[in-house]
């Protein structure tokens, strides 16, 4: 038999996935003929130069050629060689082999030690998973927490088309609500009780609210108070709360800061609130999004449903090994005194100080153009504009055109969700500085262009 377009699920064929839709598809084609593209669709650190920490990756080579720590040692400070040889004790059998269900349960140790320095709060190894990336812990959850039809999740709009997507391909519905625009999209209590009484009316049964910061397309960053209002809405309504914190070392103004969903919790003593936290070494300072490494942690949930994530996550065997060995390595960083210690701190901070000098250098560079508002870029890495469009024009128009025309790759704001009567654009701000500046440019003379 041929398998038909008509004989896939209907969950499959309604899933949309705006990040690589038939924009970038596009893009792809426009390359291969010769064009130069820049694409801004997708936070992909490494493929705009940003180097890998030397750290992360000499630790790496040695774990995944072991032999190196015998014909190689000059080539590689001791503290790399030492963890190397640590990493290699505690796995046993190498990278080759299959780990634990959760992961590797040094790994898992050195989270819950990450957390609680972080946080100043307890965490237990044995409800922490590590994933293929932060996607793979954000489809765990929502898979186990999509029961039938009838079950929402709240999302924010816009939103990372992950959650619509995941959602779709689940069988249940997306609650949306919304962000605030003209407040640097913030977040406020009185849309989170419209959109969750609008959907109880219309039949929903909502059973979680997903929370992105810092945000995703929107590079909000939310405080601890915001935090807080955010527990207790799912406090009252009785949800769980999934903390997608994947962005949380991208903070670039000195008056904010990140704070973690589970440092709120526990500090108000809150324990009838299940709480599912995600992060990644993909985005943050590392970049390392081919390797897939992330985890998330749970609280507030029961042995049997801990039973029942552990059994799902059992059925694809295990996360990748040297993701996991990513991971280790995101929380147990070069320490004062040791060789790496100097060259780790100096790489970290530049790469900081160059994203925090392009985060504002595409704001400011978009509010500049007529036609064209931008909220200030204060996290992860993106920004979200707002575009005037001519009569009759929607913003996949405007993105294909841009493309088109000028080899500008951006992801329309219709994959995110927007305001009624509104329009925009995602753009990463990761190109380097003077791809930057040629993008600002280009968008200039293009929005001109169409808008007379």
């Amino acid at each position: 038999m041929v398998v038909r377009l008509e004989d896939l699920g209907k969950t499959v064929r309604e899933t949309q996935y705006a990040v690589r839709g038939p924009i970038v598809a596009r893009a792809a084609e426009l390359e291969r003929e010769g064009r130069e593209i820049i694409y801004c669709n997708i936070g992909n650190p490494h493929s705009f130069g940003q180097k890998p920490l030397t750290w992360i990756r000499q630790v790496l080579a040695l774990v995944a050629y072991p032999d190196l720590l015998n014909t190689g040692k000059a080539l590689f400070p001791s503290d790399v060689i030492e963890m190397a040889i640590l990493i290699l004790q505690q796995t046993k059998h190498g990278l080759g082999a299959y780990t634990e269900s959760k992961g590797l349960s040094f790994i898992r140790e050195a989270i819950a030690r990450f957390i609680e320095k972080r946080d100043g709060i307890k965490a237990d190894p044995e409800t922490i998973y590590l994933t293929d990336g932060a996607s793979k812990g954000v489809q765990a959850i929502l898979e186990v927490l999509i029961s039938s039809e009838r079950d929402g999740i709240m999302i924010s709009i816009p939103q990372y088309p992950l959650y619509s997507a995941t959602i779709t391909l689940y069988g249940g519905r997306r609650v949306d609500y919304s962000l605030d625009e003209s407040t640097g999209w913030k977040l406020t209590l009185a849309q989170l009780e419209h959109s969750y009484q609008k959907a109880t009316a219309e039949g929903t049964r909502v059973r979680a609210i997903c929370v992105i910061n810092p945000g995703n397309p929107t590079g909000a960053v939310l405080d601890e108070k915001n935090i807080e209002m955010v527990i207790n809405f799912a406090r009252q309504h009785h949800l769980a709360i999934l903390a997608d914190e994947v962005y949380q070392d991208n903070i670039y103004r000195a008056s904010d800061s990140f704070v973690s969903f589970a440092k709120v919790l526990e500090m108000n003593h809150i324990k009838d609130v299940s709480l599912f936290s995600f992060y990644s070494c993909s985005k943050g300072l590392l970049g390392e999004c081919g390797i897939r490494g992330g985890y998330f942690e749970c609280r507030n949930i029961p042995d049997d449903v801990l039973f029942e994530i552990t059994k799902m996550q059992s059925v694809s065997l295990c996360a990748n090994t040297v993701g996991q060995v990513a991971t280790y390595l995101m929380v147990t960083a070069p320490q004062p005194g040791q060789p790496s210690f100097d060259s780790y701190t100096h790489e970290r901070a530049a790469i900081l100080e160059s994203l925090r000098v392009r985060a504002k250098l595409v704001a400011d560079g978009l509010n500049k153009i007529p036609g064209i508002s931008c909220q200030s870029v204060a996290g992860a890495m993106y920004a979200f504009p707002q575009i005037t469009l001519p009569a009759g024009m929607t913003d996949d128009e405007y993105c294909m055109r841009l493309l088109e025309e000028t080899g500008i790759c951006v992801v329309p704001g219709s994959g995110f969700g927007q305001a009624p009567g509104t329009f925009h654009f995602r753009t990463t701000i990761l190109p380097p500085i003077h791809k930057i500046e040629a993008v600002i440019e280009k968008l200039a003379q293009f929005q001109l262009k169409i808008t007379g």
